[in-house]
């Protein structure tokens, strides 16, 4: 494709998380701060909301790293459409628990015996729960249950849920109001301001092995338009500019090609005048 063109090692703007390819804006590092204040504090939950393709992912497998770093016993359940059951049975399996003490004791007292041989241990455990809006209601309220495990001085468990704006709705329902009642931290990912958005496909560009910019000033300046500073929508976007802008023999990507991209992409906002002009 294009990447001998614009002199680049690998595309900048695909679509799977790549923690190296992660971008401190404004409204993601301060989620950052929440998330790592929240958990040096010892608060047992903790939730992350943000609009579909805001980034909640790559925040949450950047904050997994990050925490495996620092020697912390992490459970990350990325599919938590699970059964009260099923999902003590992910989080011991995540946490090194066995099939065995499981089968002698039970999940929860199972679950429990090995959060308290992590703390012996000095070790802290942490669940970080992507597409924490999926959740069933019956097991929202096992996590309420998970989440009371604790020592005299701290939590056992600590909670991290990452999810849609329709996890509000969810923790709104009359059925699971002691878990909401429970969430110390949270915050919401915004999108990627006007000047925001340059330095992102400038940092993305440059990590793929770009040595000069591959967007236009006016072009980086529509991109935003168009995407209204989503990331996920800014990828695909950016994606199919590059590509026509290498049809062409373009050097960079100009603001036609921003545009002709932007009709293509279910989402994307034009102006009338991108609409209509002519190809």
């Amino acid at each position: 494709m294009y990447l001998a063109h614009f002199g680049l090692k690998e595309f900048p703007f695909g679509l799977t998380p790549d923690t190296g390819y992660f971008f401190p804006g404004a409204g993601t590092q301060a989620a950052l701060n929440t998330l790592l204040v929240a958990l040096d504090s010892g608060e047992g939950l903790i939730k992350i909301v943000g609009e579909v393709g805001s980034g909640k992912t790559l925040l949450c497998r950047y904050l997994l790293n990050h925490l495996e770093a620092e020697r912390w016993a992490t459970a990350y359940i990325p599919n938590p459409h699970l059964t009260p059951a099923a999902l003590n049975h992910a989080l011991l399996a995540e946490l090194g628990g066995g099939m065995k003490r499981s089968l002698a004791y039970g999940l929860t007292k199972a679950l429990e015996i090995r959060l308290l041989e992590l703390a012996r241990s000095g070790r802290r455990a942490v669940a970080l729960i992507d597409e924490a809006q999926a959740i069933p209601l019956e097991s929202l309220e096992a996590l309420r249950l998970i989440s009371n495990l604790e020592t005299e001085k701290r939590k056992l468990l600590q909670i991290v849920l990452f999810g849609q704006p329709e996890l509000d709705t969810r923790l709104s329902d009359p059925s699971v109001r002691q878990i909401k009642s429970r969430i110390a931290f949270h915050d919401q990912l915004t999108p990627l301001s006007s000047a925001e958005t340059p330095a992102y496909l400038m940092h993305r560009g440059g990590l793929a092995g770009a040595t000069r910019p591959l967007f236009q000033a006016a072009a980086a300046k529509k991109m935003h338009h168009a995407s209204q500073g989503v990331p996920r929508l800014l990828n695909i976007l950016a994606h199919k500019a590059l590509m026509l802008a290498f049809g062409e023999g373009a050097d960079q990507v100009a603001p036609r090609h921003v545009r002709l991209a932007g009709r293509d992409t279910p989402g994307a906002r034009l102006t009338l005048f991108d609409r209509l002009l002519p190809v």
